[in-house]
């Protein structure tokens, strides 16, 4: 499941690239406790609702579960919800804060990962689709799924 590069997918937000048009991708080192590091690395970790917001020149991760340990004891344990810090260089969150200012973008998880030991989080900055622009997405795709079948039939 490594990919080349030392990288191993942990969770992926697949819902977030249907809902979002994804303009722009960061990569960034995310602050954890213990607990979560060994939940995040039995891949027991849901993006699907996660959002980062920037406050106090600060990027903050909310809305991303990771499940509790199972071997520790409740005292130990962490929130499954709690505001995680990531961590971006100084000039990528100036960056950040000049895009997010704009209006409609939003930062959202894509996917986590470990690379080197270390788990990372790919950020996509992206704009929220319409409904006729999910639709016509969702067109594209069985377009193409009919072609290839029909390739493939022949």
């Amino acid at each position: 499941m490594a990919d080349s590069g030392g990288i191993k997918v942990l969770s992926e937000n697949r819902q977030a690239r249907f809902q979002y048009e994804i303009l722009e991708t960061f990569e960034a080192g995310i602050e954890l406790l213990g607990t979560e590091v060994k939940s995040i690395r039995a891949g027991r970790v849901n993006l699907r609702d996660g959002f980062a917001l920037v406050r106090n020149g600060e990027v903050w991760l909310h809305n991303v579960h990771i499940s509790p340990h199972l071997q520790a004891s409740t005292y130990y344990n962490h929130d499954p919800l709690r505001t995680r810090k990531l961590l971006l260089h100084r000039e990528e969150i100036r960056k950040l804060i000049g895009k997010v200012e704009q209006k409609g973008l939003t930062l959202v998880p894509l996917k986590m990962y470990l690379k080197q030991g270390w788990v990372k989080v790919t950020l996509g900055l992206g704009r929220g689709k319409k409904l006729h622009d999910k639709r016509d997405t969702e067109r594209r795709r069985q377009d193409e799924r009919d072609i290839q079948r029909a390739i493939k039939r022949t």
